[in-house]
C-alpha cells in the first residue's frame, strides 16, 4: 500500500494499519508468554516422557488459555494507546481492524 509507514501487508496480502505500541506497555504480556514458552517446554517433555493423555491435554488447555489471555492484553493495550495520546487528545483509531484482532483469537 504505498510508501506509507503506518500500513503493513500480512502473509495473506491484507493491508492493515500498523499499531505501534511502546514496547514498555506489553511487559507484562512478555512475561506471560515467557511462562507460556516454559509450559510449551514442559508439555513436550511430558509427551516424550509418555505421560498420561488427560495430563498433557489439561496442560495445553492451560497453554492455550495463557495465549489467549496475552493475545486479549495485546488489543487491549492497542486500543488503549490508540485511543489517546500524550496530550490525551481523541486520536484516529481503525476500529475495524481492531474488531477484526480481537475475534481472531476467539
Amino acid at each position: 500500500m504505498g510508501t506509507d509507514p503506518q500500513v503493513a501487508d500480512t502473509p495473506w496480502g491484507i493491508h492493515t494499519r500498523v499499531v505501534d505500541i511502546p514496547q514498555g506497555e506489553l511487559t507484562d504480556v512478555v512475561k506471560r508468554l515467557k511462562r507460556v514458552e516454559g509450559q510449551i517446554g514442559g508439555i513436550v517433555k511430558m509427551i516424550e516422557d509418555g505421560r498420561d493423555c488427560s495430563a498433557v491435554v489439561t496442560q495445553l488447555a492451560a497453554a492455550s488459555k495463557a495465549l489467549s489471555k496475552a493475545g486479549f492484553a495485546v488489543v487491549s493495550t492497542g486500543m488503549r494507546y490508540c485511543s489517546t495520546n500524550e496530550d490525551a487528545e481523541t486520536r484516529e483509531i481503525d476500529l475495524r481492524e481492531f474488531e477484526r484482532l480481537f475475534l481472531s483469537l476467539a
